[in-house]
């Protein structure tokens, strides 16, 4: 199979040098070219013909935004991976980028202590980007239900009482087409996973409160959860929900992270299962890797309910490849079809739960400015 050509783009001879070091290791990637800002980019792609860029965000004479937007105009399809620094103002570059059509990122390492470590950093955390992004459709390798589904799968007549939703790469986008397509005075609470770390994440749901009807917040502990009312899993923590006397509350943990992550959608589902039972409607999305799987058996042993993306509309078919594979999805649909699911779902099957009805009357669904 011939190897993955990859554009390093960045004014940093340092960084320059530290990611053709740490990718020159791997035998599936090759380094075709480099270049010190976004207008030798632009004259290099038809040179080096690039399988894939790394784009660094802060550059002289064109910075990331700028030769994101010109590489888009002339390559819409071509992989763009972002390199952002791990600060707010970098967060929200890097969601920016995103918005305009970046395929990923991936933060620079700060204050890893050496070299190695950094070079070590970059390769956990960037080549498996590249591969998968550059092997479409992916390559999803079987992955039997670690258990078979040992209870009775309940048909769909019971209220949906939470909607839980696991996404990765290309997970911004996907949430901001997803979220606004939700019934206004949705009538139950949202939790999201979505792989990013801290600071991303607060970022994220300042976004969707912004582009949908939602009121998103990053995840506090002990919030209480109300209808209408998305909560983010904040970056570096997982998040549960539990059933407490006060009402169904969020509790977030530092434990091990589950599929290389943290936060981990197999922990959100696997909590969701255990409150809300078969009132649980799960939704995967876009996604490199297999979490959400083993949450998404729990929540239909359970006799929830289980959406995927399905392989078209997904950036990366991983996390929802995998549930589709094992036979955990009810349904795999579009991207663009999937709130118009979700809404029916939620609208079927008994009066809402009094509970719900009477946070609603609590919760403000003006779309912010």
């Amino acid at each position: 199979m011939p190897k993955i050509r990859v554009l390093i783009v960045d004014d940093s001879v340092v960084i320059r040098r530290l990611l053709t070091d740490s990718l020159a290791g791997d035998p599936d990637l090759e380094v075709v070219g480099t270049a010190a800002d976004g207008k030798i980019a632009l004259a290099k792609i038809t040179q080096v013909n690039p399988d894939i860029i790394t784009l660094d965000m802060e550059m002289p004479v064109m910075d990331g935004l700028e030769t994101l937007t010109a590489i888009r105009k002339i390559y819409p399809k071509l992989p763009v991976i972002m390199f952002s620094t791990l600060t707010a103002r970098g967060a929200a570059a890097t969601l920016d980028a995103l918005a305009r059509g970046a395929s990923d990122y991936v933060t620079k390492p700060a204050n890893v202590g050496s070299v190695t470590v950094a070079v070590q950093r970059i390769r956990e955390e960037l080549v498996p980007k590249i591969k998968g992004l550059c092997r479409r459709p992916a390559d999803i390798v079987s992955c039997p239900v670690i258990r078979k589904l040992t209870g009775v799968i309940a048909a769909a007549s019971a209220s949906i009482d939470v909607l839980a939703i696991g996404v990765s790469t290309g997970g911004p986008n996907a949430l901001a087409a997803l979220l606004p397509g939700l019934t206004a005075q949705f009538p139950v609470p949202v939790v999201i996973v979505q792989h990013m770390p801290p600071m991303f994440t607060r970022l994220l749901a300042e976004r969707i409160s912004a582009v949908s009807n939602l009121r998103a917040r990053e995840g506090e502990a002990g919030a209480l959860l109300a209808a209408g009312e998305a909560w983010v899993a904040p970056g570096d923590s997982h998040m549960e929900v539990e059933r407490t006397a006060g009402g169904v509350k969020l509790r977030l943990h530092d434990g091990p992270p589950e599929n290389s992550c943290r936060p981990a959608v197999d922990v959100l589902f696997r909590s969701v299962a255990k409150v809300f039972g078969n009132r649980s409607l799960a939704v995967v999305l876009t996604g490199m890797g297999q979490d959400g799987l083993i949450g998404c058996q729990f929540i239909r042993e359970a006799g929830g309910q289980v959406l995927a993306q399905d392989e078209a509309s997904s950036v990366v078919w991983g996390m929802p490849g995998a549930v589709s594979q094992a036979g955990l999805a009810e349904k795999v649909l579009p991207l663009n079809e999937l709130a118009g699911e979700i809404n029916r779902r939620i609208d079927a099957g008994p009066p809402r739960h009094r509970a719900w009805a009477n946070a609603r009357t609590n919760v403000s669904f003006t779309k912010a400015s």
